[in-house]
């Protein structure tokens, strides 16, 4: 396993990470086990979400980061868990968004069920236009000089999103955002055109979700088949995967040949392709089970070639927001 730096902070985290979505997991006996394959191959960086439940069943939201703080328990010192705020929880009115009074609120569930003391990145899971910024990043900075919160972050917003992000914080005298996460991968590369620019000029790191493009560029899906019963996209994205497998095809063929020529699978492969861009902190995995994480913890020791990352750039070229935010959602 590789380690960096998360963003200009001087924390040290797994360049590979486990992603706590749980979409294809439904035992939480299995779902302990995931984590502990994890920490066992390496990985450090866990990252999780108040929404978050097993089969990505908002009935169980929650449950993830319950699942999270038992099996992490005995290592809490090891590792690095993140948590988000945000998106709704119920249908009251106060249950959504970046109010003041939602983050004081959810900060303190998600301590609860991940039974720590601390989050170590609390990210705001999405772009609230309805809030100030001036009271969003004024609650997380009452988070991070309590303790009970250690760094902050920002989720699925646009460049000129988190400018004014650090603008505001800037203004408030707040503790400053180190990581953005955003999708990422050779079927969406869309971070390339304003994304990797400003975080390089602004020190921030990247933490990128759906490497693999949700799935597809695992070596489970073909284009000529339908998806396998029971699978993400069988159950949640049907119709969305006739209309991207096809032209997702190259790619998978292309992250196929070259798994061929290095003794590396096609997930490994995609994995390595986003963690060679210096602009990325980290791979969030999504994995559901043992095997796949430890397959993907894997991809940190994958070293491409330049004329594989040539090849790779060019049959992707085409597809860089092939996955866009409704498919991914």
């Amino acid at each position: 396993m590789q380690y960096t730096r998360l963003g200009g902070s001087g924390a040290r985290v797994s360049r590979i990470a486990l992603g706590l979505g749980l979409r294809g997991q439904g035992d939480a006996a299995a779902a302990e086990r995931l984590i502990a394959t994890a920490f066992d191959r390496g990985i450090t960086f866990f990252d999780c979400a108040n929404i978050y439940g097993l089969m990505d069943d908002r009935g169980y939201a929650g449950r993830a980061e319950e699942i999270l703080g038992k099996a992490l328990k005995r290592h809490r010192d090891e590792v690095v868990i993140t948590s988000k705020v945000v998106s709704p929880v119920g249908s009251g009115q106060n249950d959504r968004g970046g109010s003041r009074l939602h983050i004081a609120r959810e900060v303190e569930r998600s301590l609860r069920r991940l039974d720590t003391d601390r989050i170590d990145v609390y990210l705001l899971h999405a772009f609230d236009a309805e809030t100030p910024l001036e009271e969003q990043f004024g609650a997380l900075d009452d988070l991070v000089r309590r303790g009970l919160v250690r760094y902050v972050g920002v989720c699925n917003y646009q460049a000129w999103q988190v400018c004014d992000a650090l603008w505001t914080q800037e203004r408030l005298g707040a503790h400053r955002l180190v990581t953005v996460q955003n999708p990422y991968s050779l079927l969406n590369r869309s971070l390339e055109g304003e994304m990797f620019p400003f975080v390089r000029e602004f020190g921030l790191g990247v933490m990128a979700y759906a490497p693999i493009g949700t799935g597809l560029l695992s070596g489970t899906y073909r284009a000529d088949a339908p998806p396998p019963e029971g699978s993400l996209w069988a159950v949640h994205r049907r119709e969305a995967f006739a209309r991207i497998a096809a032209r997702a095809e190259q790619v998978l063929a292309a992250v196929t040949a070259i798994g061929r020529r290095h003794g590396a699978t096609p997930a490994q492969v995609a994995l390595a392709w986003v963690l060679s861009h210096g602009e990325i902190t980290c791979a969030i995995s999504g994995a559901d089970t043992a095997e796949q994480i430890a397959e993907n913890a894997a991809a940190a020791d994958v070293t491409l070639a330049a004329e594989d990352l040539q090849a790779l750039d060019a049959v992707s070229r085409g597809s860089r927001m092939l996955l866009d935010g409704a498919a991914l959602g």
